[in-house]
């Protein structure tokens, strides 16, 4: 089984995920733009007993913006670990905190809310896929 390790900035919280991703992508949406500074965010979901936090657990901070997802992060840096959607069954592990991790984006969700036009073959979707809760819709490239 692989295993890839991630940690915060400051590596005061580390952890690993084992096995194979449930999906990975970019996420478009305002709130997740507002999250991370910056245009797109990428994404791997995880089932959620992939994820084991090896150090600096009680260092670990967390949100609720909405009761869709709880946002993590290391009390001591800041920097951002994962967030847990609790209504997907899933956790994203964000995608620049495991770097063996091979990304293989499948998906970019809510495209409609983009502000950087990103020109790939991966499926734009207008909010989320269907089986996610989502409209299904698909945009143009």
């Amino acid at each position: 089984m692989t295993t890839h390790s991630g940690q915060c900035f400051c590596g005061a919280v580390q952890f690993t995920v084992s096995g194979e991703p449930a999906a990975m992508g970019y996420c478009h949406c305002r709130s997740c733009r507002h999250w991370s500074a910056g245009p797109v965010n990428a994404f791997s979901l995880w089932q959620p007993d992939a994820l084991k936090i090896t150090q600096g657990a009680d260092n670990i901070g967390s949100y609720n913006k909405t009761p869709g997802s709880t946002r993590k992060w290391c009390k001591t840096c800041g920097g951002h670990l994962f967030t847990d959607h609790p209504g997907m069954g899933l956790v994203d592990v964000y995608a620049a905190m495991l770097p063996s991790l091979e990304f293989s984006p499948g998906v970019h969700v809510h495209y409609q809310e983009t502000v950087l036009r990103i020109h790939d073959d991966v499926t734009k979707m207008k909010d989320m896929p269907a089986e996610m809760g989502g409209s299904g819709i698909t945009l143009p490239a």
